[in-house]
């Protein structure tokens, strides 16, 4: 049977769980780039230790938004505030439903007067998208498909340069000192002749740049950063090292989009497509739920708490106000237990029966949404989301979301590793057993350069 819609999936399948759970699509794709340049240990080294380059030119949606009402398109859809953005400036853009549940959330670039650039997973794209066709505004927008959905070539290349040399490798690339520019602001650069524009940012807590522009020049600036870093140690990073850059930094990149249920959604439903991501999504995990909005996040959930400012009106407001005075959970990073991790390994060479379900590295998950349920004496209290080794740490951990009353650092929980019933549908899962493994709870983000040279003073 063919479907015009989401709206018409969810209603012949028995639930949203069932339609994700099932879902044969596996983790979020980083395609194109080269699996790994060197080796992942030495590339995760790179951006504590030296430089990383990472490509980021064929992962995200980008959806160019232009018009006389594009700032206040925006700024009706986010939680964040629009009062002082300028020109120039970039800031993380967060997208809830009516009832204050996060729907995605991107980087926002504002490029020129009137014109904005959204860059990042398709959820918030597909959301600001919808309500530019809906024809309330006086706006129009461009979209620039990842590349597994347009044959390889973008409007534009995005790269970043991050690390303790990251400064040295852009002087050397620009041939001058590097322009002075405040956390989430936009200058422009001259690297291979070409005009660039540089975004100073942190992605894995280190001092970096995003650096931008048309898609034909972005070979002969990649190829002028790789010759400027050859002294400094830089390494090129492959798709299998570069989404392990979250675990560090802490972003959680993969909540369940807040738009399968509720009468005010259904328009939205009904605009997005068979072959969208809210469609074709795959729900992994220990964590089980009939209800679907079981697995939404708010805002608070995720760290974007301080984002949330309510000197504006916007989609989920009043049910964020009421949040705000009851916030029940907190972002963490889990720290797994070395032994309980071994344990999990061992089972693919000892032992009869369903080993434990695989753990790989750098990266653990097998889902687009990975959830874990956390236990503490036996009872859930929480979420484990995205899970990974960083050879930096020298440890397996995953970004969590607990009950605040078991979020301070050092607090021991159980999380469970592995789906119930052997495993599901899904291609990227084999037949298994369930494991326990114990987690230390610790701050998020969990490096500590992170945490103190991420966010701006």
């Amino acid at each position: 049977m063919s479907f015009r819609n989401l709206e018409e999936i969810l209603q012949a399948a028995a639930s949203p769980i069932e339609l994700l759970r099932n879902s044969q699509i596996g983790p979020y794709a980083f395609p194109v780039v080269r699996h790994e340049f060197t080796n992942w240990r030495d590339e995760q080294r790179a951006w504590r230790e030296t430089c990383a380059l990472f490509d980021q030119s064929h992962h995200m949606t980008d959806l160019y938004v232009e018009g006389p009402d594009a700032l206040k398109l925006l700024s009706d859809l986010a939680v964040n505030s629009f009062k002082n953005f300028k020109v120039n400036q970039a800031k993380q853009f967060i997208a809830c439903n009516h009832d204050g549940y996060v729907i995605g959330d991107a980087i926002l670039f504002y490029l020129e007067e009137n014109t904005f650039n959204l860059v990042g997973r398709p959820p918030a794209e597909n959301w600001v998208q919808f309500h530019v066709e809906a024809g309330k505004y006086k706006v129009k927008a461009v979209r620039d498909e990842r590349s597994a959905a347009n044959q390889g070539r973008r409007l534009t290349y995005r790269y970043q340069v991050q690390g303790p040399n990251a400064l040295r490798v852009m002087e050397k690339a620009t041939g001058k000192p590097t322009p002075d520019i405040r956390f989430f602001n936009m200058d422009t650069m001259i690297v291979a002749g070409r005009a660039v524009r540089a975004l100073r940012h942190g992605m894995v807590g280190q001092p970096g740049w995003e650096l931008f522009g048309p898609w034909e020049d972005g070979d002969a600036v990649r190829d002028a950063i790789v010759a400027a870093g050859q002294e400094f140690g830089l390494r090129q990073v492959g798709a299998r090292t570069y989404p392990t850059t979250c675990l560090e930094s802490g972003w959680i990149p993969s909540p369940v989009p807040a738009i399968y249920t509720g009468s005010a959604m259904k328009p939205y439903r009904e605009w997005l497509k068979p072959s969208s991501y809210e469609a074709t999504a795959s729900l992994g995990g220990s964590f089980y739920s009939y209800n679907i909005a079981d697995y939404y996040l708010t805002p608070y959930d995720l760290g974007y708490g301080p984002f949330v400012k309510f000197d504006h009106d916007f989609i989920g407001r009043a049910a964020m106000e009421k949040m705000a005075a009851n916030q029940r959970r907190k972002k963490v990073t889990l720290v797994w237990n070395g032994d309980d991790v071994e344990r999990v390994w061992g089972s693919l060479v000892h032992g009869h029966g369903d080993p434990a379900k695989f753990l790989d590295v750098p990266l653990a998950n097998y889902a687009s949404l990975p959830y874990d349920k956390v236990l503490k004496n036996g009872r859930t209290v929480g979420l484990s989301t995205y899970t990974g080794y960083t050879y930096n740490e020298r440890a397996m951990i995953s970004l969590g979301v607990i009950d605040i009353e078991h979020s301070e650092p050092g607090t021991q929980v159980t999380l469970i590793w592995g789906e119930e019933g052997r495993g599901s549908t899904k291609p990227t899962v084999e037949r298994h057993s369930q494991s326990e493994i114990r987690a230390t709870v610790a701050a998020a983000p969990y490096a500590e350069v992170a945490r103190v040279a991420y966010r701006p003073h």
